[in-house]
């Protein structure tokens, strides 16, 4: 028996026992990003079962902050659906702003969130309303023992790294009862998240403050201990973007839940199109397994075919989940190349021919890469681009012509002008399937609608009751009219007219009932919506380490306060305070640059794992190799401290 407070740590008057592990869920959430109100509301209705966005600050992502007003119109919508929102409040804390990030907390509860994704531990030690957390994939949750340590303390949904391949996977989600989620498309970190120092070490510009500046996007010479050049000019830390499209099975079954897709700061166009993908992709498994539901309501209808290749994307990999391959990065470039659509036949003054399957049109963007780098070397840019000013088959007429192409090159295309302005429109739908039923009462008639969730709404209405001269074409009306649905969320699965005989009802009488309705069965679902509850926290856990260094991103008493609490004994400031003098792993990543280049010694006998040198600009980084944990460490001195 463990001794289980309530949620809030400082209460210790209930205990019970934990319910048995690893009872998962027979509901699939697919988790689309909201940068913003607007977008989360596009999300849900291409799809989405929950999405998550950022509050006014502490999320993870510092440019796409929202007012607690928006989060509110947000949940509104989505609870109409039995959809959720998730508000990040995932950055680390320092001491100072505790206290607003409480206020904030209860403000966002209070305007109807369903959930808080958290990184810094002090949170559980705020004054916190009956909210439910989840476990921010900042916390770098990799090991069942991290996992059953955060369910513990009062977590009902983790985050897993993006790195952990699909026994990893089944072995934690066999060992808890949280609902795990796991990153299925959009852009991919190098480092294992929580675990990167780089940005606040060159640019005072934290990751786990929310304001990476992306250095491993630069190009950048790798070179040997020795000196010799393995590379020159290469974006050697950008990798492909996750696509997880053929593996969605293959996660459920190792226990994933909870799908979700990257990128708060990506535009409209990307969210509707993957989150179409993604449920297109999810209801066909379900409608091929039963035993599987989707976690919101409604079915989605799509004025578009869903394909992720025309937004933006940097090419595709499922990363570790089939365990290390080659394909993972592009070295070429970290921007969006787009679809290989074409190859250059002749070249005109203002225009170029192409030979090609596809069909183009006007503002379409194209890229080539050049043929000789030497003048792409020279720059950070090797991907040139041009923009069609008008589409005459495949004669194509552009605004500038580069002067690096040439007949033979390969043409990508980066923006697909015809497929944008199909999503610039009004693109989805979600509908609620309900059955209908028109019956007599004592004094007129009732009609009742029961969606298939088992929501059910009845308004009656006095009227009298004249039998109808023409009955087909009475009921054929009937029929007719409590049909139309079109401007609600519903559609008549099914219409049962049970009155002893077919009544003449006026057309206006029948729509104002069908419309009063309606509006009661909306309301009744609204009203059933429940938030998910607070689990329980177990003021006996014991955090599986015992030294914490400044990779547990420990930047507040209260977070050093909830580590000792549970086990901790030795706990090493945050980063980001500027406490770390030596040079020390800025990165943590499973991202291998001997093993791209052919030098792993597990794979070429002979070899040994030696140091490199990774030249970024006039910054040198040291490259030290982990091969038990087949590990790569960026190896770097805190510019930061210099600077002060």
């Amino acid at each position: 028996m463990s001794n289980v407070g309530t949620f809030r740590p400082n209460d210790k008057s209930d205990s019970a026992q934990l319910p048995p592990l690893a009872t998962h869920s027979n509901r699939l959430e697919l988790l689309a990003p909201a940068k913003n109100a607007d977008f989360g509301i596009e999300a849900i209705r291409h799809g989405a079962d929950a999405v998550y966005i950022g509050g006014p600050s502490f999320g993870a992502r510092a440019s796409a902050g929202n007012s607690v007003e928006d989060i509110a119109r947000l949940c509104t919508f989505a609870h109409q659906y039995h959809a959720q929102v998730f508000v990040a409040v995932n950055t680390i804390l320092m001491d100072d702003e505790l206290e607003a990030a409480q206020q904030l907390i209860w403000q966002v509860y209070e305007a109807g969130a369903d959930a808080l994704i958290v990184q810094d531990m002090g949170v559980l030690q705020l004054d916190l309303p009956p909210i439910a957390l989840h476990a921010s994939t900042q916390m770098d949750n990799r090991n069942p023992e991290k996992v059953a340590f955060l369910e513990q303390v009062g977590f009902s949904q983790v985050v897993l790294a993006r790195e952990l391949g699909l026994s990893q996977i089944r072995d934690v989600a066999s060992k808890t009862n949280m609902q795990i989620e796991f990153f299925i498309h959009g852009a991919l970190c190098v480092a294992y998240s929580g675990l990167c120092n780089l940005s606040h070490s060159f640019s005072n510009r934290s990751a786990n403050r929310g304001e990476c500046s992306q250095l491993c996007r630069l190009p950048g010479d790798l070179k040997t201990r020795q000196g010799e050049v393995l590379a020159q000019n290469e974006h050697l830390l950008s990798l492909k973007d996750n696509n997880q499209t053929d593996n969605l099975e293959a996660l459920i079954d190792a226990g994933v839940r909870s799908f979700k897709i990257e990128g708060r700061l990506k535009d409209l166009s990307y969210v509707k199109n993957v989150t179409a993908h993604y449920r297109q992709a999810l209801d066909k498994i379900i409608a091929q397994r039963p035993e599987f539901t989707a976690s919101s309501h409604g079915r989605c209808e799509h004025s578009f075919s869903p394909d992720p290749e025309k937004t933006f994307n940097r090419g595709k990999t499922d990363y570790f989940v089939h365990e290390r391959s080659q394909g993972m990065n592009d070295f070429r470039s970290p921007k969006y190349i787009g679809e290989e659509v074409a190859v250059v036949t002749r070249i005109g003054n203002d225009f170029i021919e192409v030979s090609s399957t596809e069909s183009f049109n006007n503002g379409d963007g194209l890229c080539f890469f050049p043929s000789d780098f030497a003048e792409a070397k020279q720059s950070d840019d090797k991907i040139k681009g041009m923009r069609v000013n008008r589409a005459d088959g495949l004669k194509l007429f552009v605004l500038r012509m580069p002067k690096e192409l040439k007949v033979g090159m390969t043409i990508y295309r980066n923006h697909n002008q015809a497929f944008e302005t199909v999503l610039a429109k009004e693109s989805a739908k979600r509908v609620i399937d309900v059955d209908i039923v028109l019956a007599d009462t004592a004094d007129g008639i009732s009609l009742t609608m029961t969606d298939v969730h088992g929501h059910s709404a009845v308004q009656s209405l006095v009227v009298e009751k004249t039998p109808a001269t023409d009955v087909d074409k009475a009921v054929k009306g009937l029929r007719k009219q409590l049909g139309k649905l079109g401007s609600t969320d519903f559609s008549a699965r099914s219409i049962s007219i049970e009155t002893a005989q077919t009544w003449f009802i006026p057309t206006s009488v029948l729509n104002g009932l069908r419309r009063d309705t309606v509006a009661a069965l909306q309301q009744a679902r609204v009203n059933d919506y429940q938030r998910p509850k607070a689990w329980k926290y177990n003021q006996e856990a014991v955090y599986p380490v015992k030294h914490l260094s400044y990779l547990g991103n420990v930047a507040n008493d209260k977070a050093k306060d909830f580590y000792q609490r549970h086990g901790v004994i030795e706990i090493q400031d945050t980063y980001e305070k500027n406490g770390v003098t030596e040079d020390v792993p800025l990165m943590v990543t499973k991202h291998c640059l001997r093993f791209n280049f052919n030098l792993c010694p597990k794979e070429v006998p002979g070899i040994k794992a030696e140091p490199m040198v990774l030249e970024i600009g006039k910054d040198v980084l040291k490259l030290v190799f982990d091969c038990p944990k087949c590990e790569m460490l960026v190896v770097g001195e805190n510019r930061q401290v210099r600077a002060e």
